[in-house]
């Protein structure tokens, strides 16, 4: 093991090619972590360097290939990891798509896409990191999760079904890691300008004799405008450098414009108001 990381914290982040893995990194890189930025294909490494070599933090990141869905691999590349620097103390689970349509209309395979990225990848990660932080009895495991992991939304199924998944599991995985002094969180963020609008939804074609045609324009126009319109995310990066930094974070933290209101409207509204007000704004 090299000697010369012993006091420095060790970070793992997932999906650090763009949006709040590539922010994440450099953030944590700048607050004196040793970051291990990974993502899917390494030809996509360029904006992440750009924006480290800016950050002047270059030497504190080292960038790995890993696709969350390829299991073995997972459990390959931790293991690596935790072999070379003794340890991981944060990992941030932030790899992720957002797949969109109406269900009836979206096939079984892309749900069952969606699940292996967004939920099963996740869950693969956090098992290969939890035996080292579990005999360590220290660690955090920092889920990015959504508004949408709280919130349903029409025409967004799959990405929604994924993230109340998530919730759900690090819900449990909360409870059964604290005994061990290892903290579980969620990020939840509202809506940002990061590539997963454009990529997500920007797929989605709308078939001109779809019986839902007129509904998918007019979400489709809705989140543009709210893609346009949404801010840099500055504050979910700092929500993250700050759970990262607290000795004991909540389970759930919740970010952005109207997020902690949306939620509290859902659990105190009756749900025929709420209904109705979901269906009249889309």
């Amino acid at each position: 093991m090299n000697q010369t990381f012993d006091n420095q914290p060790v970070a793992f982040v997932t999906g650090a090619s763009s949006g709040f893995g590539l922010l994440t990194s450099v953030a944590l890189a700048g607050e004196g972590y040793r970051v291990l930025a990974s993502m899917r294909n390494l030809d996509n490494r360029g904006r992440l360097e750009a924006a480290a070599k800016e950050a002047g933090v270059t030497d504190r990141i080292e960038i790995v290939q890993l696709d969350v869905t390829d299991f073995s691999a997972v459990e390959t590349v931790i293991q690596d990891v935790i072999h070379r620097y003794g340890r991981i103390d944060l990992l941030v689970n932030n790899a992720g798509y957002a797949a969109g349509g109406f269900t009836e209309e979206l096939a079984v395979e892309e749900w069952r896409r969606q699940f292996e990225t967004n939920f099963f990848g996740l869950v693969a990660v956090t098992k290969a990191v939890l035996p080292s932080m579990r005999e360590r009895r220290s660690g955090k495991i920092v889920n990015i999760s959504s508004i949408s992991g709280r919130i349903g939304f029409p025409s967004m199924g799959p990405y929604v079904a994924s993230k109340f998944a998530v919730e759900g599991f690090s819900e449990s995985l909360r409870l059964e890691m604290l005994p061990y002094g290892v903290h579980v969180v969620l990020i939840e963020p509202g809506s940002y300008k990061t590539d997963i609008w454009s990529k997500g939804l920007g797929a989605v074609t709308i078939h001109p004799n779809s019986p839902y045609a007129k509904e998918m324009k007019a979400i489709l126009k809705y989140v543009n405008q709210v893609a346009e319109t949404a801010p840099a995310p500055d504050e979910v990066i700092r929500q993250i450098v700050q759970v990262a930094k607290s000795p004991s974070p909540k389970l759930r933290y919740p970010v952005g414009k109207g997020v902690k209101l949306g939620i509290f409207l859902k659990n105190v509204l009756p749900w025929k108001w709420w209904e109705r007000m979901m269906t009249k704004r889309f």
